[in-house]
């Protein structure tokens, strides 16, 4: 009875730690205290006073349907169930026994030999489950740390994510911010990369002004001589006309020179009718439209309106200029004011080149600049070289950027080689350049046939 007694005990304080009463049914877990408790004082009645033994039993009895009950309403909990699983062949075997005391029937005495070992595996295995079911409940309290530590786990990501959205806001704020600045800083650029390229154009229209100036010079003032002598041709042989004595052989030549005048006058005034229109049509903006065009023409007219137009600004400049056309290239299809614009700019920076090298040098260096046309298999090669001091090897990378000029300040707006590389391409071309520092600088043009 004793024993029974202490694994009553056993069962209510076993019971109220692996169902966890106290957070999950607080009334039940009051009465499987009292359960326990009122186990001790049997065990205390039984030393002390005298109780007979089927109260006692049947108290127990009592209590164990209490625990029963207690168990069977937190059965959702799994660990509940390992706990019926456990208490349930000793329930088994203390009713049993009692049931057959009670009833005293001869042949119920052959069940009694086996309440020793029915006992002994009831309580073996409420030890067994015993162990499995905590097992359970540390599994359970395993995985509701876990979770907590997971839900923590979320708040800190959510926490965190709260602060990145912010950050990121902010950010996205400050971008915004610095776009709009770059956009003013780009539209600020791009006004004045139109008014740079618009420069360097009125500084190319100057320099061809000044060339086309020199150039209609010469016919013009051959065509004022001529047309002065004439003058005084036709005087001098009206006054012959009138003589009485008329020589007709100096009239005759007389006539002859008169004739020989204005064919010179005509000569040259066809000539600067020419200069004139080709001015004209470098004037005009590019059409873009591709035209037969001589490039050795163009190239031969563009070095004369380069040099003179250097010549115009500096007197005492002299260049010799050396031609090599290739006479079978014929006429290609070219935009020929953009094409015009790309070997202007190319002869400016050698006159410029040999000029500058020229005031350092003095009468010891003789300033050339040479052009070549040469055709290669499906395309035209044309060759700018000339004799000046090259080109810096720091500044070869940058050349053709925008921009970059190794010109001083005011000479050069840094746009030309960059605008005449776009041209080129432009055209299905390249352009390419063969340097020696302090010698001399080749700008290579290749160009498509078709």
């Amino acid at each position: 009875m004793f024993f029974e007694i202490a694994i009553i005990i056993f069962l209510a304080r076993y019971l109220r730690r692996i169902l966890e009463n106290s957070p999950r049914l607080s009334h039940w877990d009051n009465r499987l205290r009292l359960a326990w408790i009122a186990a001790i004082v049997l065990v205390g009645l039984s030393i002390f006073v005298h109780v007979t033994e089927p109260f006692v039993k049947w108290l127990v009895h009592f209590l164990v349907f209490a625990i029963v009950i207690t168990i069977y309403r937190t059965e959702e909990f799994r660990p509940a169930r390992w706990a019926i699983y456990a208490v349930s062949p000793f329930l088994i075997v203390i009713v049993n026994v009692d049931l057959v005391s009670l009833l005293n029937v001869n042949w119920l005495d052959s069940v009694r030999q086996y309440e020793g070992p029915a006992f002994t595996f009831s309580v073996i295995w409420m030890g067994a489950m015993y162990l499995i079911s905590r097992k359970q409940r540390n599994a359970l309290e395993k995985e509701r740390k876990i979770r907590l530590a997971e839900e923590q786990q979320n708040k800190i990501i959510a926490a965190r994510k709260n602060e990145l959205e912010y950050l990121v806001a902010e950010r996205t704020s400050e971008i915004t911010k610095q776009k709009e600045e770059l956009e003013h800083a780009l539209t600020d650029l791009k006004s004045t990369q139109v008014q740079l390229i618009q420069q360097e154009k009125m500084a190319s229209l100057g320099e061809l002004t000044a060339g086309i100036a020199h150039e209609i010079q010469n016919p013009l003032n051959f065509v004022n001589n001529f047309s002065e002598l004439s003058i005084e041709l036709a005087q001098e042989l009206k006054e012959e006309v009138e003589k009485s004595d008329i020589d007709k052989s100096y009239i005759a030549k007389l006539v002859a020179d008169i004739n020989l005048n204005q064919e010179k006058i005509n000569h040259h005034g066809r000539r600067a009718d020419a200069i004139v229109k080709g001015m004209l049509q470098h004037s005009r903006s590019s059409t873009g439209k591709k035209e037969p065009t001589d490039i050795n023409a163009l190239s031969d007219e563009y070095l004369r309106l380069s040099y003179h137009g250097l010549r115009a600004k500096d007197k005492k400049f002299n260049a010799t200029m050396q031609t090599t056309f290739d006479e079978s290239i014929g006429k290609i299809n070219i935009v020929s004011q953009d094409i015009g614009r790309v070997l202007l700019n190319l002869f400016n920076n050698s006159f410029y080149a040999v000029s500058e090298k020229k005031k350092t040098l003095g009468d010891a260096y003789s300033p050339t600049v040479s052009v070549i046309t040469k055709k290669l298999g499906n395309k035209v090669e044309i060759r700018v070289k000339d004799n000046g001091m090259g080109i810096d090897e720091k500044a070869m990378d940058k050349i053709f950027q925008p921009f970059f000029t190794t010109k001083p300040t005011g000479q050069g707006t840094g746009l030309g080689l960059s605008i005449s590389y776009d041209i080129i391409k432009a055209h299905g071309g390249d352009m390419k350049v063969v340097n020696k520092p302090g010698e001399s600088a080749e700008f290579i043009i290749y160009l498509p046939l078709n």
